[in-house]
């Protein structure tokens, strides 16, 4: 599911850049099913930035969002990445496969606040350690 590949730093600062603008656009818009969208992309493309600065490259194939959640969650040593992302992909997918999902405002906030602490972990462990996560 992963290939083996030297990133630039560039790259991988693009990657990260990319997923938190996603979470920025998850934490401030005003339409549950946009937020939780973003919220998701925005999860995906920090284990997509996670796995590029440990020189991985996730290919596109089937399962590959389950590969990056799960590589995510023991990069970050926390197994509740696995049980909240999956949970959120099995709902995206529901809204995207079976005609559209209803989130509410506060599911919505209780994942943004929690992909918040996972991306500030992240950001402690690989990106900048001395300093604070802006969004």
């Amino acid at each position: 599911m992963f290939k083996k590949l030297d990133f630039s730093q560039k790259q991988i600062n693009k990657y990260y850049r990319a997923a938190k603008k996603d979470l920025k656009i998850a934490i401030n818009s005003n339409i549950s099913e946009v937020s939780f969208r973003f919220c998701y992309d925005a999860l995906l493309k920090l284990a997509i930035a996670v796995c590029a600065k440990k020189g991985l490259r996730v290919k596109s194939k089937r399962g590959h969002h389950v590969a990056l959640i799960k590589k995510l969650s023991s990069y970050l040593n926390n197994s509740e990445i696995k049980i909240l992302a999956n949970e959120m992909r099995s709902k995206r997918n529901r809204g995207l496969y079976s005609g559209g999902i209803s989130i509410s405002k506060k599911e919505v906030k209780e994942y943004t606040n929690w992909t918040k602490n996972i991306f500030k972990k992240a950001n402690k462990s690989f990106f900048n350690k001395q300093q604070k996560l802006k969004l």
